[in-house]
């Protein structure tokens, strides 16, 4: 927004419950994407993941495989320092955190304070999608996928109908189309923020900074 690029971010889970974890976490931009995966212990090779979801990607995908819920937040807090930059990017989500509460920044803050984990977005400014996606017509539609087909409605390598599909891959070990589930959300996320930016005014952005005070 304005001198600042945007930087989509999106997580996946394995449900709602207690006993739920953070299974992957997605990064886009304009010059590629960043999936983390959580394997739970399990196997997955990393270098056959980025081929296959390379054909979905202009500029490539890294894939980082970890073993466990705190090995992810590791990783989400290394790619946040290696490739987030205050002074060139916000980070953005749709859903991820609005005035009335929103899903992936608070799921993600009580994960760090689960594992003891430091905040990984300090001084990084943020502005969520689905604050401004009612300055479009989207006939009512509210859902990622729902606004995205309305505004957009480019093909997308989502081998879901319902994300609800992504709990029961992680469950079965399916990593490639939990992972390309991951690539299309942060992907779409990402286009309509740009869309956002060519028509939508600057103040409907509601910038902010994700920086705790202390």
């Amino acid at each position: 927004m304005g001198d600042l690029d945007p930087i989509a971010f999106d997580i996946e889970t394995s449900g709602f419950g207690n006993e739920s974890v953070l299974t992957v976490a997605g990064f886009a931009s304009t010059l590629g994407e960043v999936v983390i995966l959580n394997t739970a212990g399990r196997q997955a090779n990393s270098t056959q993941l980025e081929q296959a979801l390379a054909e979905y990607s202009d500029y490539g995908v890294d894939v980082i495989v970890t073993d466990d819920e705190a090995g992810l937040l590791s990783a989400v807090e290394q790619v946040a320092t290696d490739r987030l930059n205050k002074d060139r990017h916000y980070l953005t989500a749709y859903n991820g955190e609005t005035w009335k509460g929103g899903f992936d920044l608070p799921y993600l803050r009580t994960a760090c304070i689960s594992h003891d984990v430091a905040w990984p977005f300090p001084n990084m400014a943020y502005a969520d999608v689905f604050e401004f996606v009612d300055r479009f017509d989207t006939h009512d539609e509210k859902g990622l996928v729902g606004v995205y087909d309305e505004l957009i409605g480019k093909a997308n390598c989502d081998p879901f109908d319902d994300s609800k599909e992504a709990v029961d891959a992680f469950e079965s070990g399916k990593w490639e189309p939990l992972l390309l589930h991951n690539l299309a959300d942060i992907q779409r996320t990402l286009e309509l923020a740009m869309l956002g930016e060519r028509y939508v005014p600057r103040s409907d952005f509601k910038m902010k900074n994700l920086s705790p005070p202390n």
